[in-house]
């Protein structure tokens, strides 16, 4: 009988049933079984050469990888390393040299790194057994099993969606979930400039968790009125911003208002403008002795030497923070809630109308439950991008004031403080911890909202 190799992957193995690696290794026989130590034997065995190559090339990597580095730093994941960077005298030099120890960090790190690889090994592992699989039972079926190229033109066809969501869950994998994973460990150790423990450090278990909530410490005492001003800053910001500037929106929408595209252009202009100049602008100018409490001393609303202080009381501070981000953030409102007034069925108007509807009753009924429905995933966007709005904390006020011996100033969110901790202070540790609780806050908020949401549970749109 002579064989035909089907040009479609899926069409040859839509017969086979359960393709589950439960099913492989119940259904498969001896070559399977064997597959799961030699990778790609299942596919040499079908007859699909360079993709069972390929795998056991992948193997080889691998088990090289391991036996020369990886198992290395697994095995020193436990203790983080335990010789320190000593001074030994050398005969050949006649000096004291240096001879370098452990690095914690470093092992931390490539261990971290080493457990993402063995992840993905796994995946791949799991995927070569049920490739093999497939390939026999398309050979036992008396086809030929789909080539290599066979399934690579198919990645631009029925499978285009493995291909295009690939590089993105790489991406997020090797930049967001390792990272996360290694800060998250961090957090459990005494890595900190504290007792000089930034090359050699220890596990300590849950001990910098229990510090955070210990109002008797310093960080425990500082970690609720952070926590306290990071929720206020976020409600506020997002809030004011998203009323204030759908009020503009509608203002400019009227049919009665003039130069519309002038009113546009202008608020378009405003966010061409660099952040980090207007900020450092804004800051010059509220200073002590800036140009806003100049001219109110030469407008005598100020005496000679009295100024306005913005930038050394903490309550004068939070108000010009939530003031000027109004003036940072608004535009972008109006320009988002603008799309969406235009948006709006002019039939929900008429009908409202012809049910005897003022213009404020239209608004409640029609227009902002309508927003709110579309607008829904931006707020919680704008929500999440204002607890870690590092820019205009860190460039207005640098968290300040701040009390003499406090790391974290009355201005500063979680995320300054984060940032101030492990830079400045040098406590990663600490900062590892800050980092975590500001991930549950962000990830409490944005989900439970959600899914709250109109947006969430009518995906099919708005009623």
């Amino acid at each position: 009988m002579a064989y035909k190799e089907t040009t479609k992957p899926i069409a040859a193995y839509s017969k086979i049933g359960s393709t589950s690696l439960q099913s492989a290794l119940k259904n498969g026989g001896a070559i399977v079984w064997l597959s799961c130590l030699i990778m790609g034997l299942g596919n040499i065995a079908a007859g699909q050469f360079l993709k069972g190559l390929l795998f056991l090339a992948i193997e080889i990597a691998f088990v090289y990888y391991m036996a020369t580095s990886g198992l290395n730093w697994l095995s020193l994941l436990p203790s983080l390393g335990d010789t320190p960077t000593q001074e030994v005298w050398s005969d050949d030099l006649g000096v004291y040299v240096y001879v370098q120890g452990d690095n914690s960090q470093q092992i931390l790190l490539f261990a971290v790194a080493t457990l993402a690889i063995v992840a993905f090994f796994v995946v791949v592992w799991r995927a070569s057994v049920r490739s093999g699989y497939m390939g026999l039972c398309v050979k036992r079926s008396g086809a030929k099993a789909p080539s290599m190229k066979t399934d690579i033109v198919a990645l631009f066809d029925e499978n285009i969606h493995k291909l295009l969501m690939a590089p993105p869950f790489m991406m997020l994998a090797i930049f967001t979930m390792v990272p996360l994973v290694y800060m998250m460990l961090m957090a459990f150790t005494n890595y900190s400039a504290v007792d000089d423990h930034l090359l050699l450090f220890d596990w300590v278990g849950i001990k910098n968790f229990l510090a955070i909530f210990d109002s008797g410490s310093a960080i425990g005492r500082q970690f609720g009125g952070v926590l306290a001003w990071t929720l206020i800053w976020a409600f506020f910001a997002t809030f004011l911003n998203f009323f204030l500037g759908t009020f503009m929106a509608m203002i400019i929408q009227r049919p009665s208002t003039r130069f519309k595209g002038l009113w546009r252009t202008i608020l378009s202009l405003t966010i061409a403008v660099p952040q980090f100049v207007s900020l450092m602008i804004i800051r010059n100018m509220f200073k002590d002795n800036g140009a806003v409490n100049t001219l109110f001393q030469s407008l005598g609303v100020l005496a000679k030497g009295e100024v306005f202080p913005f930038m050394t009381d903490a309550t004068w501070a939070r108000v010009l923070l939530i003031v000027v981000n109004l003036w940072v953030g608004i535009p972008y409102t109006v320009m988002q809630v603008t799309g969406i007034l235009q948006n709006i069925p002019a039939e929900q108007y008429e009908a409202a109308r012809i049910d005897g509807a003022n213009t404020a009753q239209q608004f409640r009924y029609v227009t902002l439950p309508y927003m709110i429905f579309v607008l829904t995933p931006y707020i919680i966007t704008q929500f999440t991008g204002n607890i870690n709005n590092f820019n205009i904390i860190y460039l207005l006020t640098g968290g300040g004031p701040t009390y003499v011996g406090d790391s974290a100033g009355q201005t500063d969110l979680l995320v300054t403080w984060l940032y101030k901790l492990s830079i400045d202070k040098q406590q990663y540790n600490m900062g590892a911890v800050i980092g975590i609780f500001t991930f549950i806050v962000l990830a409490v908020v944005a989900l439970v909202t959600y899914r709250s949401s109109g947006s969430y549970k009518d995906e099919e749109g708005f009623k």
